[in-house]
């Protein structure tokens, strides 16, 4: 499955002398967008060649590594693209672009979100500078040091017997539903999260907890953790605010969900090829 595949990216944060040339990839973000080829059938990044007709200045760079020996660039941009190419939300790009290619956009879009909110020491206020050894901000003053953020979150399919159990979240189109998910919360352990957030949005209990894989969410920065539990108590009770609805569902009977290239909906096609077998 998926989730499993080896990355194709060969990571890297300073870029050689000879990589910034024209077949280089750039992944440009304008206003929390990426801009893309708009007349491509699959969806790619531009090139470094592409991205000289644009009339858009540059807010900040940094090179990502190679993927399959292609030099790679995030780019943070202000203006517009030139004719032939637009910017989409990165969330558009599911399901519509290799999954490899999917996951070195969102780095790139959280390298950038890292480096905008990361100008200034959290601790004494002085202005940060790139460390000169990792991808990291270091304070000259007190010496602080900020990598990339990653907030991990759990994200869970609760089964009864053959049914499962999908959601509703509160701001979703009425159709839309999906497993559970919520933050690790400090001091938590990932099982203690699946455990709370599973009451506390749903208002059940869970058990047999069994791990099943990962996904990068760069939105802006989760890595989601990906869980089944079987039901073990309860009746549903929807947190409000959160949770608009929440039911059993059968295989044959679903709403709408999420695509497979999610892990939402990798989670809920596990456990149906689990029951057709």
């Amino acid at each position: 499955m998926w989730p499993h595949e080896p990355d194709e990216l060969d990571a890297g944060h300073i870029a050689p002398d000879d990589a910034d040339h024209g077949e280089a990839w750039y992944f440009v973000f304008s206003a929390g967008e990426l801009v893309i080829k708009s007349n491509a059938g699959t969806p790619e990044p531009i090139t470094a060649d592409d991205f000289r007709w644009f009339d858009m200045q540059v807010s900040s760079k940094h090179f990502l590594g190679h993927y399959l020996n292609r030099p790679c660039f995030a780019v943070s941009a202000t203006g517009q693209p030139a004719e032939g190419y637009q910017a989409v939300g990165l969330r558009g790009l599911l399901g519509r672009t290799a999954q490899s290619l999917f996951y070195l956009a969102g780095r790139a879009q959280q390298v950038l979100e890292w480096h905008e909110t990361h100008q200034f020491c959290g601790r004494c206020g002085e202005r940060m500078q790139d460390h000169t050894h990792d991808r990291a901000k270091e304070c000259p003053a007190c010496r602080l040091i900020n990598y990339p953020r990653l907030s991990p979150s759990i994200i869970v399919l609760v089964t009864k017997g053959e049914e499962m159990l999908l959601a509703r979240n509160a701001a979703w189109p009425t159709n839309m539903y999906s497993t559970l998910a919520g933050f690790v919360e400090a001091g938590e352990s990932i099982e203690q999260t699946v455990h709370r957030e599973v009451f506390e949005e749903v208002g059940l209990r869970v058990s047999d907890l069994k791990y099943f894989g990962s996904q990068s969410w760069p939105f802006p920065n989760s890595l989601m953790l990906g869980f089944h539990a079987e039901y073990a108590g309860g009746d549903i009770v929807c947190q409000e605010g959160e949770i608009a609805d929440a039911r059993w569902f059968s295989a044959n009977n679903l709403p709408q969900i999420p695509p497979k290239t999610a892990i939402s909906g990798w989670l809920i096609q596990e456990f149906m090829d689990q029951i057709e077998a």
